[in-house]
């Protein structure tokens, strides 16, 4: 064998398991679709809806005290240009949100004050498809309104200091834990 042939055979590509199966698809040879890719298919079309709330509930649980609590309330630099405006910065990354979200709360007492409302929802929330619950105190918080439309990187806020009720969405009925704030009233 000459070094050209050796040459050619290495730079030419192979009929691998891979590359055929790649050109396949989820379809086998005859262009039907083998019994592996179309049980593949039923297990993600029947069990997909439970898996991805599951990873969801777990993601929102954590996060929930970074988007939500700032206890002590943090004093941002005048160059942010208001507190809103420091702190939705910090929520967008949290959130990897490119856009400027409309409206935000934060809560300025401590994570446990307000953990202890999920131990026991009664309502459920057919529009979030979660269970919801109204605290029974008004709480320290700021609302993030944004002013009015704008480019992603001119993100401003007016900031709001008052004290609400909030409407919090719940992990589950009991022991919940507190995702989200839905509303004040």
């Amino acid at each position: 064998m000459s070094g050209d042939q050796r040459h050619r055979r290495v730079s030419q590509p192979r009929n691998s398991c891979l590359s055929h199966s790649a050109s396949v698809g989820a379809r086998g040879p005859a262009g039907r679709m083998t019994p592996r890719m179309a049980w593949l298919l039923i297990l993600q079309l029947v069990l997909g809806p439970t898996l991805v709330p599951g990873f969801y509930l777990k993601d929102a649980i954590k996060v929930f005290r970074h988007l939500y609590i700032d206890f002590p309330r943090v004093e941002y630099d005048e160059a942010f240009q208001g507190y809103c405006n420091g702190v939705m910065g910090y929520v967008r990354g949290i959130m990897n949100r490119w856009d400027c979200p409309k409206i935000h709360y934060l809560v300025h007492v401590p994570f446990k004050t307000i953990r202890k409302y999920c131990k026991q929802s009664q309502d459920f929330c057919k529009s979030y498809n979660q269970f919801c619950t109204m605290t029974t105190d008004s709480f320290p918080l700021t609302i993030c309104e944004l002013m009015n439309y704008q480019l992603p990187i001119n993100c401003h806020y007016n900031s709001t200091l008052t004290n609400q009720k909030l409407f919090l969405l719940c992990s589950s009925r009991y022991n919940a834990e507190p995702i989200d704030i839905i509303g004040v009233v």
